[in-house]
């Protein structure tokens, strides 16, 4: 897993109730698929694998929301990822019980994602 200390100390100082659940997303995403890494960009945390995947939405405080940048563009049938624009795409998380149920399909987004990069 490879955890990006910017990111680290972006968290360490997010005052936000949805904390423990993006904190939680964090864990998942990065230990899902080592190809995927972080940054901060946009003022919030950012995954990337050759290219943005998607960034967190730091001022959501009722759901921790990930704007996944060309989530259009991603293959499959996700559920959990909506929005109609031309490109973005918005998965949004409730709690630590609504990623328990939305852990299979945010980590299948991710791997469709790296898939299609990976061409």
């Amino acid at each position: 897993m490879s955890r990006n200390p910017d990111v680290d100390r972006w968290l360490e100082a997010y005052d936000n109730p949805m904390k423990p659940v993006v904190a939680a997303i964090r864990e998942l995403v990065l230990a899902h698929d080592a190809r995927i890494d972080e940054a901060i960009k946009w003022q919030a945390p950012t995954f990337i694998y050759k290219g943005n995947i998607a960034s967190f939405f730091p001022k959501a405080k009722k759901h921790a929301s990930l704007m996944f940048h060309k989530g259009a563009e991603i293959p499959g049938d996700f559920s959990n990822l909506s929005g109609d624009g031309k490109e973005a795409r918005t998965f949004k998380v409730m709690d630590l019980e609504d990623l328990d149920e939305k852990a299979g399909e945010l980590k299948a987004v991710f791997t469709a994602w790296c898939a299609m990069r990976d061409g």
